[in-house]
């Protein structure tokens, strides 16, 4: 299979970046993209050149790192899916190929087409957490939860901050990924102590990262490879309010 790669280089934050173009034959279908750049950078290491800077992780979907924009799609062409779950089988021999990283105020590129989301890491330290007295812990299961309760939390909950929500907003709002994490919190007996001064403190750090606001356009939800639902953040708004 043959590609031709045309992928954002930038050395840091503060030069300029552009596109350089790549050649790349020999390929398999069965390769992610994130394989795909791992047989490239082996032949810009073996002639010299400076690899291409990309984040992964678990290569499995689930810690969210791997994110940058394939020919426009925040993420994958592919429905609800991460880069890393994403294969050649995708394109087609021959295909031209854009990488670009997510492109926000709230995310400065690194290198490349790594960023920095320590934004969201951020807002979660302001309050996606509960506090508990270990020494009177009680049972967890004297505490009952409803099915609907229960599984509403772990849907939220399931959200990796891989960040794709903000790369598709038109206006850049962490929104979608700030509901979640407030969301799965207020719908459990664990969460309700601590929920007026967390959704005042996390929606006070979303506000002060440069993230933008929500015009409720649902694109997040369209995008995002978890299927997080934009019903979190009608959730974070009441709990916004009632706080």
């Amino acid at each position: 299979m043959k590609l031709t790669l045309h992928i954002w280089r930038q050395e840091n934050q503060k030069s300029k970046g552009r596109f350089e173009t790549y050649e790349l034959s020999g390929l398999d279908p069965q390769m992610s993209v994130p394989e795909m750049l791992d047989f490239l950078n082996e032949k810009l290491i073996k002639d010299g050149k400076d690899p291409i800077a990309f984040e992964s992780d678990c290569r499995e979907g689930i810690c969210g790192q791997c994110g940058f924009v394939i020919n426009g799609h925040i993420q994958s062409p592919e429905k609800h899916a991460t880069t890393c779950q994403t294969h050649l089988r995708s394109f087609n021999d021959g295909d031209e190929l854009f990488l670009e990283p997510f492109r926000a105020a709230a995310f400065p590129i690194k290198k490349d087409l790594c960023i920095d989301r320590t934004a969201l890491d951020r807002i979660i330290a302001k309050g996606g957490y509960i506090g508990v007295n270990t020494g009177q812990a009680p049972e967890a299961n004297s505490i009952l939860i409803g099915h609907y309760t229960a599984e509403s939390a772990f849907d939220a909950a399931a959200c990796i901050g891989c960040g794709a929500c903000v790369a598709v907003c038109k206006n850049a709002s962490a929104a979608l990924f700030t509901g979640a994490k407030i969301s799965h919190l207020a719908m459990l007996p664990q969460g309700k102590m601590e929920a007026k001064n967390r959704v005042k403190s996390m929606v006070a750090q979303m506000d002060q990262e440069g993230f933008g606001s929500c015009t409720f356009t649902g694109a997040c939800q369209e995008v995002c490879p978890q299927s997080i639902s934009v019903a979190n953040i009608v959730t974070m708004n009441r709990e916004f309010w009632k706080s």
